[in-house]
């Protein structure tokens, strides 16, 4: 077994060989079938008893605990074993502690591998895992084909010496889970590669997912196959005119560096911008291609997003196709620029596309649910059309999560949405320090390096960041390149992504937030917080007695002067109709920590606040609260968003924290709920964002 090779080969899932337009297909042409449309099911055992009990040819098993459930590939074991009753569901009331016995369990999904997909002669067939979730072992007719343990990783593995001439079956068993990734712990200990979240964040109780959760598919090839690898596609563009720049690199077997490679450029209307036939030597050194002529893509808000369709297809000695790479890209040019009136040394946090200044607005994107991986694009589709038609245009990946679907950056692109894009390293709380050991540094560098070839030709994509809050051991200030796993991180981006920017986290600079007692300093450079009303110490003066706190928090803003806000938030409570839906058997009131409902995810309740301000006249009415607490959201977002907005180009951008729930929390600093549904906060917020008089950048 080994990780997979950073290959980029467009896959068409069917069980037929690759067809290219008219051409004949040569018979050592790369042929890929999608296991995903095969009949799964899973198996539940107590860890490790199904070593010694389960049979890996007719799928039997008598001590197993859940026998031959019917699974979903891609897809996770709590969506499964939810489908089928076992397990309640997860987002109503306390019921997530009701399943936490899931994780613990080892789980066994199988399939049985059809005849006529591996019958070949001659051929090497690999198996390959884009997204496993997250220890465990592959088997082949019960013979290992090797470990995985990383989610942020895909494998592949090698298993013609353990096919047979028929009836062969496949078990993907996942073993057991970390006991502990949460939110507060230490960074500098984490050795084990699974998003964070699942164990307890501010937002979402802990709900760990097991499961596949992207596509499994099997290459039949050659021994000694032909391949372009490790594939590289930058584009830019004049700044002030519709003329593009594309530039390729890849590697091809050294044996094969004189073949045929056709490069085919079209828009999407099929009208063609250029072709040309180059050779693998070319492509090694990096092939450029100047003056092409295209339409620029623009942020939502600003233009459109034209995008444009490349083949690239490698030929073999008689001239027939062995192996093509689609890719949809844009063209455009992008700038970081100083800010007006920054100090000298400061970052630049001014995000010049084509030429033209824009103001970064938008929101931290956390995954779409714990169960990811069953989701299907649609729920992405919706989402993101509810973020662009608010009138964002940035999106800051966390790096608490995982690398995405590749949905995210395809409508990112499409629906011109930036993509700053954390790789997943995340504050503990206790140390918030990155791991040193040799074998994590090492570690990290193998996903970077998969972040950047999976998504380095995304057009939205404009900066890699090196995890969430990384602070020094003191926790005084923000990390950079002396740490060496920072160091390593942005040496491997350099070396493959050198055209997009890198910083070395969230946020970076020499203050980690910005308060009263640092303003006017020049170093609140990238900031976090507040993450409520700044009405009192340490972000304000303390509030007089009978003052008005937006009165406090209109001056916060108006004196803030960081160069850009990648993480503020106010949090305020989902409507009554959906915390009575997800409130299960439990009452509501009072949305206190004395609430078994409320103390689930409790780090924003604001209830003391509220019967204060109140005076606990209707501590009786939970439409009363959510009226109270929704509007503090909105007036206190819609304040510092305009406040900072109003400096531009003094500041370049604002996130807020968050975007939208995962989970159904009774409060939380997001603006879209669990179901899709604005908070009153987002739809004033759009006023701001489409405000056409502060987007009017060029006059800025």
């Amino acid at each position: 077994m080994k990780k997979i090779k950073t290959i980029l080969l467009v896959v068409f899932f069917t069980a037929n060989t690759l067809v290219y337009g008219q051409e004949q297909s040569s018979s050592n042409s790369i042929k890929t079938f999608d296991l995903t449309t095969l009949s799964w099911k899973l198996w539940g055992y107590r860890p490790e008893a199904w070593k010694i009990n389960f049979n890996f040819s007719d799928f039997t098993g008598s001590w197993a605990e859940y026998i031959n459930i019917p699974v979903e590939v891609p897809g996770s074991v709590r969506g499964a074993l939810l489908k089928e009753g076992i397990i309640t569901d997860w987002n109503y009331g306390l019921n997530s502690v009701l399943s936490e016995w899931v994780e613990n369990r080892d789980w066994l999904f199988v399939t049985k591998i059809p005849d006529k997909w591996v019958s070949l002669k001659n051929k090497r067939i690999i198996l390959h895992c884009d997204g496993l979730d997250f220890r465990g072992v592959v088997k082949i007719n019960g013979q290992n084909a090797g470990d995985f343990n990383n989610t942020f990783l895909p494998y592949e593995f090698d298993i013609t010496s353990l096919l047979k001439g028929k009836d062969n079956t496949l078990a993907i068993v996942f073993q057991g889970n970390p006991h502990s990734l949460g939110q507060v712990g230490y960074t500098s200990k984490i050795k084990d590669w699974k998003p964070r979240f699942y164990y307890g964040w501010d937002w979402v109780p802990r709900i760990v997912q097991t499961g596949i959760w992207d596509k499994v598919w099997l290459s039949v090839e050659d021994k000694d196959q032909p391949e372009l690898e490790n594939l590289l596609i930058t584009t830019d563009a004049d700044k002030n005119k519709d003329k593009g720049e594309l530039r390729i690199r890849a590697y091809v077997n050294e044996k094969y560096l004189n073949y045929k490679i056709r490069l085919s450029l079209s828009d999407v209307n099929g009208e063609k911008v250029f072709e040309d036939i180059v050779t693998g030597n070319q492509l090694v050194d990096q092939k450029v291609w100047n003056n092409l002529k295209i339409k620029r893509w623009w942020p939502n808000g600003i233009g459109d997003q034209p995008l444009y369709n490349l083949q690239i297809t490698l030929y073999d000695k008689e001239n027939k196709p062995v192996q093509s790479i689609r890719r949809k890209i844009g063209f455009r040019h992008l700038e970081w620029l100083p800010c007006e009136g920054a100090a000298e040394d400061a970052e630049p946090w001014i995000c010049s596309v084509n030429g033209t200044p824009v103001f970064l607005q938008g929101v931290n994107w956390t995954p779409v649910r714990p169960n990811f991986a069953d989701l299907k694009k649609t729920d992405y589709q919706k989402l993101l059309q509810t973020y662009k038609d608010l009138g964002i245009n940035t999106f800051r990946v966390w790096g608490g999560s995982f690398p995405e679907k590749e949905w995210l950056y395809d409508l990112c692109d499409e629906m011109g949405i930036m993509v700053w894009q954390d790789f997943p390293l995340s504050s503990s709380g206790i140390d918030n320090y990155p791991p040193e050991g040799v074998s994590e540094i090492y570690t990290m560098s193998e996903i970077v390096k998969h972040y950047i070839y999976r998504l380095q030709y995304h057009t939205s994509l404009i900066l890699w960041c090196g995890g969430n809050e990384l602070y020094t051991l003191d926790n005084k200030t923000t990390v950079t390149d002396k740490h060496i796993m920072i160091r390593e991180m942005k040496d491997v981006v350099n070396a493959l992504d050198p055209s997009r920017r890198f910083i070395f986290g969230s946020p970076s600079g020499p203050n980690i937030g910005a308060v009263v007692s640092n303003f006017g300093s020049g170093r609140n450079w990238q900031t976090h917080g507040p993450w409520n009303l700044p009405y009192t110490t340490p972000y304000n003066e303390p509030l007089k007695e009978g003052g008005d706190i937006m009165t406090a928090v209109r001056s916060y803003w108006e004196r803030n002067d960081a160069l850009f806000i990648s993480e503020a938030g106010v949090p305020g409570a989902m409507s009554a109709e959906m915390i009575e839906k997800y409130a299960g058997k439990y009452d509501p009131l009072p949305a206190s920590i004395d609430n078994p409902l409320w103390r689930n995810v409790n780090w924003w309740i604001d209830w003391d606040e509220y019967l204060k301000d109140t005076e606990g006249k209707d501590k009786d009415s939970l439409e009363a609260y959510v009226r109270w607490s929704q509007e503090r959201q909105k007036e206190g977002l819609a304040i510092a968003v305009k406040s900072m907005k109003d400096k531009f180009p003094r500041c370049g951008g604002f996130l807020i924290w968050m975007g939208h729930d995962c989970f159904p929390c009774m409060v939380n600093t997001s603006i879209i709920d669990f179901e899709g549904n604005l908070k009153p906060a987002a739809v004033e917020l759009s006023k701001i964002w489409k405000d056409n008089d502060i987007n009017n950048y060029k006059n800025k």
